[in-house]
């Protein structure tokens, strides 16, 4: 007899019982992202071919916008059609817009019927083709209300009228600051591409999965209730598996170990799941093991049914008054949280947390083990995605890799110099707040990592892939042919510990020692030329509004473009990059070439100056075009 049998057990119970709780209450609660003043519907609508002439766009909002919005519309060849803008008379939404608030801690739905004009008058339509409506507010609560939409124009040209001149103002200061000073997103276009909705029915948040389309509204998608489902049914047969239990004879007895520890609990790594080697809980009969978060234990000695000698009764789960042993007890509660586990994911799965169309699934190199990981973030974006903010990124203004460290992972160079005109073995690592190097990437622009290297005086481009060892280790030979300072980026994402993707970009500075003169930026200019290739620029880098970039291809003395091969899982890609603080500027590709045009949506983070670097592939070779912006 152990007299202290009841005592042990009852926190154990205790423990286990909040543990459950708290998972439940973890799933049960995803947390909506505000979203305030989003856009509605437009007319044109989004991803609409219209063969009349449109006088002006008009985008209708949940609420009316601040009176120094700023609007543009871009044209297919770059330049801009819009000619001011004004309020229109608000009229009822056929499908209400919900929103939601912080209101006492809690996020409280609203819904909105009523949709708020702001009319964009159009000049004129000089060409078939793409046009581009970017926006930029600010909401009543202090939210930024920016994004894009797209309309095709297949009717005839219209003339320009007499004396207008194309538009060449910026964004009000004053609109500028208090987008910065409240250091949020916004919440723009939510479209995907041609034909879908502005926006959608129900803003959801970032972390949570959007809902899956179903015959109501809102509600979550056939796979959603049978992820539910398949946890209740996996809790009842565990339930059941107990009730089933042996006779306290043949209870588990525990085999010798280096160790001892009562209740049979084991200290949990990452994820609460991963126990220290040690001896492993396995039932009567053939061996089973859980996966990631499941309770995984690493291999050692066992506890088994039959096989225990008697001297390691002691060590044995004490017996509960209902014949529930410790282990048992464990084994149920973790039996009932990897269903409650499994059922949510299921449910994930169907509320739109898989992979979009078109994204690889894949477990990176180096042999990682766990669930592959889909594209579905990163710096890959449906076409039209609204200008965002990422980890890591300077408040509202996109400009990455400033800093080697953001959001818990840290870059680590094995070395930080090299000789002139040498080739070395360039190695590093991206390690976690476990100081342990992260091996799980996921496939964006269809590799896991992609490596920048650009002079400090914005030089010496290189777009780099190197390869992961299992160990965590990325290598990759680098040659840097002139002296000098040069900053080196590692844009890539991972999975945070809500499952959700998450991009990062982190730069480290590296030397090449010995007499180095900075080279002078060339001036701005809309034309390139790359070997036997002459590339043209097109559109208007605005401070803070997502302004659409073309960039139109063709082989000196040959008629036509170029014909342009895949690159990275577009047509082309494009690296920006700010004069004097290094900053990595977030950049959206278009998957599918508009208009014969490789475009991209840009969002310049302050007036200044940058250098974007075009790669494109034809014949299999891979050029860059460099060009320079000045941004006012």
């Amino acid at each position: 007899m152990r007299p202290h049998l009841a005592w042990s057990v009852r926190p154990l119970a205790g423990l286990l019982a909040v543990a459950l709780a708290s998972a439940v209450a973890v799933l049960a609660a995803a947390p909506p992202a505000a979203a305030h003043g989003t856009l509605a519907v437009s007319t044109p609508a989004e991803g609409a071919t219209v063969t009349e002439p449109p006088a002006a766009v008009e985008l209708y909002f949940t609420e009316k916008v601040a009176s120094n919005a700023y609007f543009t519309v871009t044209a297919p060849g770059g330049g801009r059609v819009d000619n001011g803008w004004s309020y229109g008379s608000p009229k009822p939404l056929e499908k209400p817009v919900r929103e939601y608030f912080l209101v006492g801690g809690k996020f409280e739905p609203r819904e909105y019927s009523t949709g708020f004009p702001a009319v964009v008058a159009l000049a004129h339509l000089p060409a078939v083709g793409q046009y581009s409506v970017s926006y930029l507010s600010v909401a009543s609560d202090g939210e930024a209300v920016r994004g894009t939409m797209s309309f095709r124009y297949e009717g005839g040209p219209t003339p320009a009228p007499r004396g207008w001149s194309p538009p060449t103002n910026q964004p009000d200061p004053a609109l500028v600051a208090a987008v910065e000073q409240h250091g949020t997103s916004g919440h723009g276009s939510t479209s995907s591409g041609a034909g879908a909705p502005v926006a959608a029915a129900t803003s959801v948040p970032p972390a949570a999965a959007p809902v899956a389309e179903s015959g109501e509204e809102g509600g979550p998608g056939w796979l959603a209730w049978t992820g539910w489902a398949v946890a209740i049914a996996a809790a009842v047969a565990g339930f059941v598996g107990w009730r089933r239990r042996p006779a306290p004879a043949a209870r588990a007895r525990t085999s010798a170990g280096p160790s001892r520890q009562r209740g049979g609990s084991r200290p949990g790594g990452k994820g609460g799941g991963r126990g220290t080697a040690g001896r492993k809980a396995t039932p009567a009969g053939p061996s089973a093991s859980s996966g990631k978060g499941g309770g995984a234990r690493k291999a050692g000695a066992e506890v088994t049914a039959e096989s225990a000698p008697a001297s390691a009764v002691d060590d044995a789960a004490p017996a509960t008054a209902g014949g529930l042993s410790n282990t048992r007890l464990a084994l149920l509660a973790g039996g009932l949280v990897v269903a409650l586990l499994a059922g949510f994911g299921l449910g994930r799965m169907g509320t739109g947390g898989g992979s979009p169309a078109g994204a690889t699934a894949t477990v990176p190199a180096g042999g990682a083990s766990g669930p592959a990981l889909s594209a579905g973030d990163g710096h890959q974006h449906p076409a039209g995605t609204g200008p965002h903010s990422h980890p890591g990124d300077a408040s509202a203004g996109q400009a990455t890799g400033t800093a080697v460290s953001a959001s818990g992972y840290t870059l680590q160079p094995a070395q930080r110099a090299q000789a002139a005109g040498a080739t070395a073995d360039y190695t590093f690592r991206i390690v976690g707040t476990d100081r342990r190097a992260a091996t799980r990437f996921v496939v964006v622009h269809e590799k896991p990592l992609h490596l920048i290297v650009v002079g400090r005086d914005l030089s010496g481009y290189q777009h780099l892939h190197p390869t992961m060892a299992p160990d965590g280790t990325w290598s990759v030979p680098l040659k840097l042919a002139r002296a000098g300072g040069y900053r080196i980026y590692a844009d890539f994402s991972v999975t945070s510990a809500d499952g959700s993707m998450l991009p990062l970009v982190l730069g480290v500075d590296h030397l090449v020692p010995g007499a180095h003169t900075p080279a002078a930026l060339p001036s701005a200019a809309a034309r390139a030329s790359v070997g036997p290739f002459a590339v043209s620029m097109e559109g208007t880098p605005t401070v803070g509004v997502t302004a659409p970039m073309f960039f139109r291809i063709s082989r000196t003395g040959a008629p036509g473009p170029a014909q342009l091969e895949r690159y990275l899982g577009a047509y082309g890609h494009l690296v920006v990059v700010r004069e004097g603080d290094l900053g990595f500027v977030h950049v959206h590709p278009e998957p599918e070439l508009v208009d014969g045009a490789v475009k991209f949506w840009l969002t310049a983070p302050s007036a200044g100056r940058y250098r974007a670097f075009l790669d494109f592939q034809v014949g299999g070779k891979v050029r860059t075009a460099e060009y320079t912006l000045d941004v006012p």
